[in-house]
């Protein structure tokens, strides 16, 4: 468990979140502590997305509460919310890359829309520094179609990182790659940590990957927080309800 001294950047209490008489969310709570990787695994349909639209403010929740860096979504204007979100990096599962966009300016386009927190005359190292970062600069002129999912997913990672954000939230970050590729993934994703000392939460259905990259799990059941600990003590738990994430 974590200490009372660390920083919790970010806070779910008791969220609920239901579509007709789909109860998605029925009282889901998490915390994710400064500089940790925290991995959620959960069954298709649980309810991961929906909580990740309530968490960046694109939904809105039934009830509950939402802080993310000290700030409750739900009090949040417009402007604000913006500002906040330059704070979180986003690697969606499909990469998520504009097809007709080269790598620079895909790279380009995040801090072309936060220019209140980089200077633009700088772009051109922000951009081969984020590249750098993942080990792909020799691709700033290549489209998207020119590069193997691996490396497509490894730029989409530079994208998250460019505007240095503060929490990275990674969903299915290892999906569709093969092993060696996904390896590269996982062990690029604890580089990062531990570089910039970033705050991840990682939704995955890879148990290996969850097994080396998460300092703590948790899995998302009925649409609460079902249960909580490292990856070693919840795959040694008899609750067949538990064991059934670990087979």
């Amino acid at each position: 468990m974590k200490k009372d001294t660390q920083q919790t950047v970010i806070n779910i209490q008791d969220l609920h979140k239901s579509f007709g008489e789909n109860h998605v969310l029925n009282g889901f709570s998490l915390k994710l502590f400064e500089g940790e990787n925290l991995v959620m695994m959960g069954k298709s349909g649980s309810g991961k997305s929906v909580m990740i639209k309530c968490l960046v403010g694109l939904m809105e929740p039934d009830s509950g509460k939402v802080e993310v860096l000290g700030k409750e979504i739900s009090s949040l204007k417009r402007p604000e919310m913006d500002e906040l979100r330059a704070e979180i990096g986003f690697l969606f599962q499909g990469s998520a890359l504009y097809d007709s966009m080269t790598v620079r300016e895909n790279l380009e386009f995040p801090l072309r829309r936060h220019t209140h927190k980089f200077d633009l005359d700088n772009t051109d190292e922000l951009v081969l520094e984020a590249l750098k970062n993942v080990g792909l600069p020799q691709t700033i002129d290549m489209m998207p179609e020119e590069l193997s999912g691996g490396m497509q997913r490894r730029v989409a990672l530079a994208r998250a990182l460019i505007l240095k954000p503060k929490i990275i939230l990674y969903d299915e970050p290892t999906t569709g790659l093969d092993p060696i590729t996904a390896k590269e993934i996982i062990l690029l994703i604890l580089d990062i940590q531990k570089k910039y000392k970033t705050s991840s939460l990682i939704i995955t259905h890879d148990v290996d990957s969850a097994r080396v990259i998460s300092n703590r799990m948790i899995l998302l059941l009925d649409g609460v927080n079902y249960a909580e600990g490292t990856f070693e003590e919840l795959s040694a738990s008899k609750d067949p309800k538990i064991k059934a994430f670990f087979k």
